[in-house]
């Protein structure tokens, strides 16, 4: 009878154990599902169509529309009197000095005047206009998108400054409205025009690494000074309050494309989850302290992003992607730009190398990787390459990713970047917000081309 009830009594315990274990797990998936599936992929609208490599008819001089001047708008006017085939429309900012200054650099090298606004709301009668082709967009985040919209819907084609979206609901917006307009709409990503950036890209393309398996992409950089500087930082001090009302990952693109057009996504391959984790905000009250005072307002706001984000995202086909970002910290500049394969690995920082097999242990000398650069220079670099780096603009990489702008829409070619583009990397700042949020739990990623990234198998920057 004893050895009865132990043997029921150790059948009870393995069933309870297998309950809670179960109740437990499905909890746990229960959990994993919710999380997952956040942010819903909304059916696409009757009538609509993808827009995976749009073409449009060709344009023979592009008009355009500048609206923002401030410290990236300024530099874009500047570089576009440099480019054949372009003629600048409209200057558009609140502050007047701004579009006096490139008033002044259309004078000094030629242009004639273009029409001025300052309005707060005169961007919209500027997308409004009959003689504009492109709206060029270098505003505050906030409006990036409103205005991206407005455009399109004005039968504009409209390039964004980055990120082109701050929500979830804001990238769905730029997808469904250029579909259903059938309009270009790019985020101004300029690092994927990066020398070294766009050279690995090719090395990629063409076997150098192998199987791709792991990049690494990032944002270091110490934007303090610039954040509480009234005068010459942020326009009302606008990147201030992103830092005081949100964390996760606020601005992860520059790190974020070249690596994503390595790794084909939305071109063969896609992202499905994220998990992001942020340390706690120490940076910025410190930094205030130590120039302001303790006692200081700036001292006592409540910054919620914290010091230092990491992400990590899974791909359909199984490859990882780890993003950084850090704009508060005492450290050297970094966009990590870090590819691994199966036959090979490159980086850019903090030390610029490549490594390949057989002899991967170490990097190749200076000499054998300047030389490996030079052979695998992209072909839409080759013709371009001096004057980019005459004209500048981060090295020269912001002249070429305008000059292959115009050369797009002059050859009615699809553009390098697309909306896709514009809504996946700009996703990662509400996606990583809400995996911050709760615990660094995985958050599905919607997929923007809702299928058709299965078109393709590889991404395509066109010539004619």
């Amino acid at each position: 009878m004893k050895k009865t009830l132990l043997v029921l009594s150790a059948v009870y315990t393995i069933l309870l154990v297998s309950c809670v274990n179960n109740s437990s797990q499905k909890q746990a998936n229960d959990s994993v599902f919710t999380a997952r599936e956040l942010f819903p992929e909304p059916t696409r609208p009757q009538g609509q169509k993808d827009v995976i490599e749009l073409t449009c008819d060709p344009i023979d001089t592009v008009r355009i529309g500048f609206i923002g001047l401030g410290m990236r708008g300024s530099g874009a006017v500047h570089r576009y009197t440099f480019l054949d085939g372009v003629k600048i429309v409209a200057l558009c900012d609140v502050v007047p000095k701004n579009v006096e200054r490139s008033q002044k650099t259309l004078k000094d090298k030629g242009f004639p005047e273009a029409d001025g606004y300052t309005g707060t709301e005169d961007w919209k009668k500027i997308c409004e206009r009959d003689d504009i082709d492109l709206i060029y967009v270098c505003t505050h985040w906030d409006l990036h998108t409103p205005i991206a919209v407005y455009a399109m819907e004005h039968g504009k084609h409209v390039v964004t400054e980055v990120p082109a979206a701050l929500t979830i609901d804001e990238c769905w917006q730029l997808v469904n409205t250029a579909e259903r307009t059938r309009k270009h709409c790019m985020q101004l990503e300029n690092c994927n025009y990066d020398f070294f950036e766009i050279a690995t890209l090719n090395m990629a393309q063409n076997g150098l690494f192998g199987e791709i398996v792991h990049c690494e992409g990032a944002y270091i950089h110490d934007l303090r000074w610039l954040n509480f500087n009234d005068s010459s930082g942020y326009w009302n001090m606008w990147r201030l309050k992103h830092l005081e009302e949100n964390d996760g990952n606020t601005y992860p693109t520059h790190g974020f494309g070249p690596i994503c057009h390595i790794m084909n996504i939305h071109r063969g391959d896609k992202m499905n989850y994220i998990v992001s984790m942020s340390s706690d905000q120490y940076g910025m009250t410190a930094y205030a302290e130590d120039k302001f005072g303790k006692d200081s307002d700036y001292a006592k706001r409540d910054y919620k992003k914290g010091d230092i984000n990491t992400s990590l995202i899974k791909t359909e086909k199984g490859k990882t992607i780890m993003l950084q970002h850090d704009v508060t910290s005492p450290r050297p500049y970094s966009r990590l730009h870090t590819v691994s394969g199966t036959k090979g690995f490159a980086q850019k920082y903090p030390r610029k190398g490549i490594a390949l097999e057989p002899n991967a242990h170490h990097f190749l000398s200076k000499t054998e990787m300047d030389s490996l650069l030079n052979e695998y220079t992209h072909p839409i670099v080759k013709d371009i390459e001096e004057k980019a780096k005459e004209v500048g603009g981060h090295g020269g990489m912001d002249f070429i990713m305008d000059y292959r702008l115009i050369y797009c829409l002059r050859n009615g070619l699809p553009l390098d970047q697309d909306v896709y583009d514009a809504a996946e990397w700009s996703s990662i700042v509400e996606l990583s917000k809400k995996s911050v949020e709760n615990q660094s739990m995985p958050v599905k990623v919607p997929d923007f081309t809702r299928g058709a990234w299965q078109k393709l198998s590889t991404v395509t920057y066109f010539e004619k």
